[in-house]
């Protein structure tokens, strides 16, 4: 008997980790199991096609595994991650999976590409034979087509057979029970019982893997981070199918805007019209992609001065603007990733303008210095320049421009925190494990696709500048893609000029 004179209930003869099928009652006996794997005509669906992306693909894994000759290389796709109980959040793999693999939103949870190290030398250019290891779908049979709610067939659908998905990627299959042997095996073709070759495993996605490999392996874990590095870098420069899926994501990206303008009038009407223009983008991003590459940003009014405001639980108010930072992801993954600022009125009144001209010219001078040979450094301080001449020219600054530029001064940053540009392709923020070197001061070359986003966010208790401007918050962000003479405006289809913001908003709004 506890404190309150309650007698504690007796301890379940359930284990606790049992419990959360309690709901299923479903039937055991053994009459059943026979009936409900009888009756079913076979799984006759021709095997698939060799996707576009399969020679992408190989060509991407033969420049990492030339990066690492003789050594083992494991990259997990990631496991389903609970939400709540027994219930998961939508699969993603991880992002080097997909790109080694060409499997985008299709991918199987918990498989594994393992790049096997050919025999030293090689008897062709490539270093590495690649295996993907995967749960292929279990027969009718098997208790988990029909009791298991994560990877059942009457639960989640069939999942493929080894056969389509060789048949699909150019890989070769493997069930992923025999990932274990695989990862403890002399190197192929060695013939003797020498210790395993060396491991290398991308972290963060898979504990178990992470840690069959290090049961395994005699390198040490350190060696993970230049996996990590390597494959991040692969990245930086984006091949034709690459580009041409950050297409597709720009253009459904630009319709989900278009759907936004219209439902602005609705938004104004309801008590969270940010969650309304959330809502209306998000459908687009289902109905042509695969999902919202990101949170989508929907921030009216001061909202829009928290970078990354994505609540999204507030009014949208006449006579204020609304700040909208949203990409669409395709299936292959690849995203966009772009900010409009727009008047919910559809017309900006005289100090919006001005503000929101500020940021364009910003953003057009960073455009004018971005060509083959530059850095994303040199593309900040362009944006950056003007930034700080037009807040002197306001007299908002305690220095001139050109001391608040200085590195010691920097005063400009208080309405403008963030930087200016970064990568983009399969991660909104992609290539984020790259070195500096190659990255912010890595010159940039044709293939690279990049944003440009300068912005002004002045906060509505901001004290340091004039009441007229509190409360307004602007940014306008391109995709860019690197061409062989210059750059590339890959969202150019949406207007970028308060003027020409302005007649697009007049042909999709309501007369």
């Amino acid at each position: 008997m506890d404190e309150s004179g309650a007698t504690p209930a007796e301890p379940s003869a359930q284990p606790v980790a049992e419990r959360g099928a309690n709901r299923s009652q479903r039937p055991a006996s053994e009459a059943f199991r026979s009936f409900i794997a009888s009756s079913w005509s076979p799984h006759a669906e021709p095997l698939p096609e060799t996707g576009d992306v399969a020679a992408f693909a190989r060509l991407r894994r033969e420049r990492i595994g030339a990066r690492f000759p003789g050594e083992r290389l494991v990259i997990p796709a990631g496991t389903l991650v609970t939400r709540s109980n027994d219930t998961d959040y939508r699969y993603r793999p991880h992002s080097a999976f997909a790109h080694l693999t060409g499997l985008g939103a299709a991918s199987e949870p918990d498989a594994v590409l393992v790049l096997e190290p050919r025999p030293s030398p090689p008897a062709t250019d490539a270093t590495h034979d690649a295996v993907l290891y995967f749960r292929p779908r279990a027969g009718r049979d098997a208790e988990e087509f029909y009791a298991d709610a994560r990877y059942g067939e009457l639960w989640v659908g069939a999942r493929p057979a080894l056969a389509d998905l060789e048949a699909e990627t150019g890989l070769q299959c493997a069930h992923i029970d025999d990932l274990p042997a695989a990862l403890a095996a002399p190197a192929r073709g060695d013939g003797t019982s020498r210790p395993p070759v060396p491991v290398r495993v991308v972290t963060g996605s898979d504990r178990a893997v992470e840690e069959l490999v290090a049961r395994v392996r005699e390198t040490d874990a350190s060696a993970d981070a230049a996996l990590v590095e390597a494959l991040s870098e692969l990245r930086l420069v984006k091949d034709t199918f690459e580009i041409e899926q950050m297409r597709l994501a720009v253009a459904a990206t630009v319709a989900g805007f278009e759907d936004i303008v219209r439902a602005l009038p609705r938004a104004t009407t309801h008590a969270r019209g940010e969650r309304v223009i959330e809502g209306v983008f998000g459908a687009r991003a289902r109905e042509e992609g695969n999902a919202v590459g990101y949170e989508t940003i929907a921030a009216a009014g001061d909202h829009a001065c928290t970078l990354h405001w994505i609540r999204n639980d507030g009014p949208v108010e006449p006579g204020t603007l609304v700040l909208v930072d949203a990409g669409v992801e395709v299936e292959s993954l690849y995203t966009a990733d772009i900010t409009r600022t727009l008047p919910v009125d559809g017309v900006f009144t005289d100090t919006q303008r001005r503000v929101y001209q500020a940021v364009l010219d910003a953003a057009d001078a960073a455009f004018a210095v971005a060509r083959p040979g530059a850095r994303l450094r040199d593309v900040h301080a362009a944006a950056m320049t003007v930034i700080a001449a037009r807040l002197e020219e306001w007299g908002w600054l305690p220095v001139s421009a050109e001391e608040s530029l200085e590195p010691e001064g920097q005063f400009h940053r208080r309405w403008m925190v963030h930087g200016t540009s970064h990568h983009l392709g399969i991660d909104v923020h992609d290539c984020a494990q790259a070195r500096r070197e190659t990255y912010l001061d890595g010159p940039l070359a044709p293939g690279m696709v990049f944003t440009i986003e300068p912005g002004l966010y002045i906060k509505a208790d901001d004290l340091a500048v004039p009441s007229e401007y509190r409360g307004i918050g602007v940014r306008i962000e391109d995709d860019v893609l690197v061409t062989q003479d210059g750059v590339e405006n890959l969202s150019a289809a949406l207007p970028r000029t308060p003027e020409a913001v302005e007649a697009w908003m007049a042909g999709l709004l309501p007369d």
